[in-house]
C-alpha cells in the first residue's frame, strides 16, 4: 500500500465524524508498521483526545520506529489537551505524513517543524485537496472569522421551489431530503428567514436513522413576527436564535424570549454580513441556508457563499409566478453574474445532486 492509500484511511476516520467536532477540525490519524496498520484514530469532540492520541495508543509499542498518517498537522499548543507533536516524538515515531498544515495561528506550521527539529522525517502534502475540503468550514473560519455559508436549494428540472399556490411538498424524494438532513447535521448552524416559519412552522431538526447533533437554528425576522408557539420554539432540540431590526417591538420581544428564544437586534436593516459576523463572534463556524428565495437572494447579491448544494428533480412545474431557487433584483449584467464551479453530481433516488464554489477571480 501507498502513502495516498494510508492517508485515505486516515480521511475514513475523519470523514465519520463530521458535524460533531466543532469548533475543532476533523481529523484522523493512522499508524502503520512494517506495511501494516498498528493503529487508527479520529478526533470525536472538542475537549476530548485528537486523532493522533487515538491511533498511537492503539498502536502501543509498535508506534517505536512507525509511520503515522495524519489528515490536519498535528498541534503543538497546549489547548484543552496536550499537543499531539509531544506525544508523537515521545513515542519514538519514525516518519510524520501529514495531508495539510493547519492554518490556525497556534499551529500554522509550528507543529511540522517541531517534529522534523526531533529528527522525525516529514512529508507535507500527500491528498491535500481532500484534507483541504473536509475541513473548508474550519479553515474558512480561521482565516476570515465568518462562518462557511452553503446555500441549499430543492427544484424542479425547471427551477421552481413550489407550485403557483405555494405546494412544495415533495419536490425531491426521500433520498434526497434524508441526504439534506446529514448536511444539516454537519453545519453549526441551520438559516431560514421568517417567511418560511411562517409557511411551513418547520422545526429545522436533523432526522436521520441515527439522531444527529440539531444545529442552532437561526431566524431573520426584520420586525419579529415569529409566532411564540412556533414548533421550533416548543421542541427544545438546539437553541433558537432570531435577528431582527434595532426597532423592533421590544413588547414582542420579550414575548418571544419568554417562549425560549434569543432575540438579537441588529442595526435599522438586516444586513447579511453583519448577521455572518454576529454568527462568527459567537464562534458559529458553518451555516446552512434553507431559506426561500429572498434569502437565497440577499445571499447572492451579498457574494456571502462559499458553496451551493441543489437537489434537482426531474418534475417541470411551470407558472411564471411560481417560486424559484433565487429571488431579489439579481444582476442587471452577465459581467456580473455569480460564475461557479461545479464541484461533484451525484444520483439520489430520481434526483440530482449537485455540488458547486464560486469560481476564484483571477
Amino acid at each position: 500500500m501507498t502513502d495516498k492509500d494510508f492517508m485515505n484511511l486516515a480521511m475514513q476516520m475523519a470523514r465519520s465524524t463530521k458535524g460533531q467536532t466543532s469548533p475543532n477540525p476533523v481529523v484522523g490519524a493512522v499508524v502503520v508498521k512494517n506495511g501494516r496498520v498498528a493503529g487508527m484514530g479520529a478526533h470525536l469532540r472538542a475537549g476530548t483526545e485528537h486523532a493522533e492520541v487515538h491511533a498511537l495508543n492503539m498502536a502501543g509499542s509498535d508506534a517505536e520506529g512507525a509511520s503515522i498518517y495524519v489528515t490536519l498537522e498535528p498541534c503543538s499548543h497546549y489547548g484543552k489537551t496536550p499537543p499531539c507533536v509531544d506525544l508523537i516524538i515521545e513515542k519514538k515515531v519514525k516518519r510524520a505524513v501529514v495531508a495539510t498544515l493547519d492554518p490556525n495561528p497556534q499551529v500554522a506550521g509550528r507543529g511540522v517543524e517541531k517534529l522534523k527539529k526531533a529528527g522525525i522525517e516529514v512529508t507535507v502534502g500527500v491528498e491535500k485537496e481532500t484534507a483541504d475540503w473536509l475541513n473548508r468550514h474550519f479553515f474558512h473560519y480561521i482565516q476570515t472569522g465568518l462562518p462557511y455559508v452553503t446555500l441549499k436549494s430543492a427544484a424542479s428540472l425547471d427551477g421552481k421551489t413550489a407550485t403557483n399556490k405555494g405546494e412544495s411538498q415533495w419536490i425531491t424524494g426521500l433520498a434526497a431530503r434524508q441526504n439534506g438532513h446529514v448536511l444539516r447535521h454537519q453545519h453549526d448552524a441551520i438559516l431560514v428567514g421568517i417567511g418560511t416559519v411562517l409557511k411551513d412552522d418547520p422545526s429545522l431538526t436533523v432526522r436521520v436513522p441515527e439522531e444527529g447533533i440539531h444545529p442552532v437554528r437561526v431566524v431573520l425576522d426584520h420586525q419579529l413576527n415569529m409566532p411564540p408557539a412556533a414548533k421550533m420554539l416548543r421542541d427544545n432540540k438546539s437553541p433558537v436564535w432570531i435577528i431582527c431590526s434595532n426597532k423592533a417591538d421590544m413588547d414582542k420581544k420579550k414575548e418571544l424570549e419568554k417562549a425560549g428564544a434569543e432575540v438579537l437586534p441588529l442595526s435599522s436593516r438586516i444586513n447579511v454580513m453583519d448577521v455572518l459576523q454576529l454568527l462568527g463572534r459567537r464562534k458559529v463556524l458553518s451555516v446552512y441556508v434553507e431559506g426561500g428565495a429572498a434569502v437565497h437572494g440577499s445571499f447572492l447579491e451579498a457574494g456571502a457563499f462559499q458553496e451551493i448544494v441543489c437537489y434537482i428533480a426531474p418534475k417541470l412545474i411551470g407558472g411564471r409566478t411560481a417560486p424559484t431557487v433565487i429571488g431579489g433584483s439579481g444582476f442587471e449584467s452577465m459581467a456580473d453574474v455569480s460564475e461557479l464551479h461545479i464541484v461533484s453530481l451525484e444520483q439520489l433516488g430520481e434526483d440530482i445532486k449537485v455540488v458547486a464554489v464560486p469560481k476564484t477571480k483571477e
